[in-house]
């Protein structure tokens, strides 16, 4: 079974920014797709099992980003 979570994220402008929480991301256990809408400040996330927050949190910092809200 997928789950499907979004969050905002702050701080992203451009192709570079896509890319840099889109590996960050695509590097935790379980994610099996991400989606990233730098126009909307948002991460979209396709993952096999329920996600940790507190390591989406650190993956989305550790690449110089905000994460946000669940949306």
């Amino acid at each position: 079974m997928s789950t499907t979570t979004a969050f905002t994220v702050e701080g992203m402008s451009c192709g570079h920014c896509e890319r840099t929480v889109t590996a960050e991301l695509t590097a935790l256990p379980g994610i099996t797709d991400v989606t990233v809408d730098t126009r909307a400040g948002q991460v979209t996330i396709e993952s096999a099992q329920p996600l940790d927050d507190d390591q989406v949190r650190s993956a989305v910092t550790g690449s110089g980003f905000i994460l946000g809200v669940r949306i």
